[in-house]
């Protein structure tokens, strides 16, 4: 059976399968103390009956029920709306008149309320009142004359826009119901907007209290990173990349990039034994079901992209009842276990990090990796080296001077700052790689993604640098008595990551036996978090290419 588990706190989901395969998702409750959810209307069946009912709810709630006292003699009215009209009937005086004439905002509007009820000042000398300092201009009159006063619950901008929408049909009892209608609708906008404001809040409360709780352990840095603050919504392009399956068969078909996944959980059983394991970014479950295998007591599979229902079948299908796998952001969910002691991952992006998903799995790292444990894997790094490749450079520069026989070569200037992610032939290369940052994923916190810093790449060959190159190692060493590791350099078998060239507008002359030096910074794009910017500081010249 499948073992499926939704995070903690929420109804479990029962993956029901119809005819055409695609699993459709059911809140169902499981525990039988709750309450079932009350079925809820999503408005398709509403009808034109319906109409009447929904104006007499609204008049309800917004009008029906108060007792308001009018501002100049001591009658009662059952609503604001027919206070207005009595003020405007029985002492000739238009409120909302009086609200525009001195362009009161919501504090000045409160102060004239409780100004007129105080003084008890008659409509004349309000309507006689000139433009200028006004009588209520003080802070006095903020303080409620009358409790619960419902004229000091309205919103002065409601009771003009409701003063302008049914201004036309005042006194035309025909007009009347689609006046009021469109102030229904009005308000429905407003209600809408509020909402959105308060998920808003709701959002940012959230990362208040994840980061009240990092702050509680020992040693751990409050700050999320980029990536674990953003929405659902503003995140979800990334994870909808990751539902198609030709992007799956692509990392499942590199060999090199699976198969020493595979090499090191088989390889080194004493690792996995009895341990609880935890998966970040699952995918089709290939590393979830090698762990399996290689002995672990569970394994807990989380990924938010729409591939996890087929990680479902397909753990399923191989009777792997061990494999827990949960639908969410590592950031947004809570775990069925309190700890565990290894995370695996498959998080390296172009020049490693691009995409930032090394940020959830340190994350993930910071709030469940027990004592002791380890992230896989858990030694990575990058490398530059220098690019002689006259042709190459010909191709993406000297193209756009003569385009059909018309001049693009404006073009060059949008063209460099992007960088290239393709297979460099081991050939062109002119100079031995440099190491220009490690990261041990076990203690690299988020500041450290970011980084600036020195190198120097020791020519090999006399021509034209026309390029820098990057890539990147992987290592899977802690505990491992059977080490493994894999390149994604130009001189070893490619992978789907290939390399990332970073192409200089006007090449560089050297000779061999020299040493070129220069200065990279990698940082995050504060707009798009999962991209990146990478700047060349090299001699006479600097560049920043984007990588997104």
């Amino acid at each position: 059976m499948l073992n499926y588990s939704p995070p903690v706190g929420t109804s479990r989901y029962v993956i029901r399968k119809s005819s055409d395969s695609k699993g459709d998702i059911m809140a169902a409750n499981t525990d039988p103390h709750v309450e079932e959810m009350p079925e809820l209307s999503d408005g398709d069946d509403d009808d034109d009956d319906d109409v009447d009912g929904d104006e007499e709810q609204w008049q309800w709630m917004e009008e029906g029920r108060q007792t308001v006292t009018c501002l100049f003699c001591e009658k009662y009215l059952d609503s604001v709306s027919a206070t207005l009209q009595h003020c405007t009937a029985e002492h000739q005086l238009n409120l909302v008149e009086i609200i525009r004439k001195h362009s009161l905002d919501d504090y000045g509007y409160i102060k004239m309320i409780n100004f007129i009820r105080l003084t008890k000042c008659s409509a004349s000398c309000l309507m006689e009142l000139s433009e200028g300092l006004l009588p209520w201009d003080s802070e006095d009159f903020l303080k409620p004359v009358l409790q619960d006063d419902p004229l000091l619950q309205t919103d002065p901008e409601e009771l003009c826009g409701t003063e302008d929408t049914c201004s036309s049909s005042r006194g035309d009892s025909h007009d009347e119901l689609p006046c009021r209608a469109l102030t229904v609708e009005e308000r429905a906008q407003r209600s809408e907007e509020a909402v959105a404001r308060l998920m808003e809040d709701v959002h940012k409360l959230k990362l208040l209290v994840q980061g009240l709780v990092l702050n509680s352990e020992p040693g751990q840095a409050g700050n999320l990173g980029a990536v674990a603050e953003l929405r659902e919504d503003e995140d979800e392009a990334y994870f909808s990349s990751y539902g198609h399956y030709g992007i799956h068969e692509e990392m499942l078909k590199d060999k090199v990039r699976t198969e020493s996944y595979r090499d090191f959980m088989n390889k080194n059983p004493e690792v996995f034994r009895d341990k609880v394991v935890l998966d970040v970014g699952c995918g089709t479950g290939i590393l979830s079901m090698f762990a399996a295998k290689a002995g672990a007591k569970r394994v807990i599979a989380v990924d938010q992209s729409e591939i996890i229902y087929q990680a479902m079948d397909i753990v399923r299908s191989n009777q792997l009842e061990n494999i827990t796998l949960i639908k969410g952001r590592i950031e947004d969910i809570k775990l069925p276990v309190e700890k565990v002691d290894i995370i695996i991952s498959e998080w390296m992006g172009y020049f490693l990090l691009f995409e930032s998903m090394l940020d959830s799995v340190l994350y993930a790292r910071d709030c469940y990796l027990a004592d002791g444990g380890s992230v896989y894997p858990d030694l990575c790094n990058i490398s530059l080296a220098a690019v002689g490749d006259a042709q190459k450079h010909q191709d993406r520069f000297a193209f756009w001077e003569d385009v059909y026989g018309f001049n693009m070569a404006c073009m060059k200037t949008a063209v460099v700052p992007e960088a290239v992610v393709e297979v460099v032939q081991a050939e062109t290369l002119i100079s031995e790689p440099a190491v220009v940052q490690t990261l041990d994923c076990n203690t690299v916190c988020l500041s450290e993604l970011e980084f600036t810093t020195d190198f120097l790449l020791k020519i090999t060959k006399t021509t034209d640098c026309t390029a820098i190159v990057g890539y990147f190692d992987i290592f899977f060493d802690k505990g491992c008595s059977n080490k493994v590791t894999f390149s994604t350099g130009p001189q070893v078998t490619k992978t789907h990551w290939k390399q990332t060239v970073f192409l200089l507008e006007k090449p560089i002359s050297v000779k061999a036996g020299e040493e070129l030096k220069g200065n990279i910074t990698v940082r995050k794009n504060k707009k798009d978090p999962r991209s990146l910017f990478v700047t060349f500081d090299l001699p006479g010249r600097k560049q920043t290419y984007s990588l997104q």
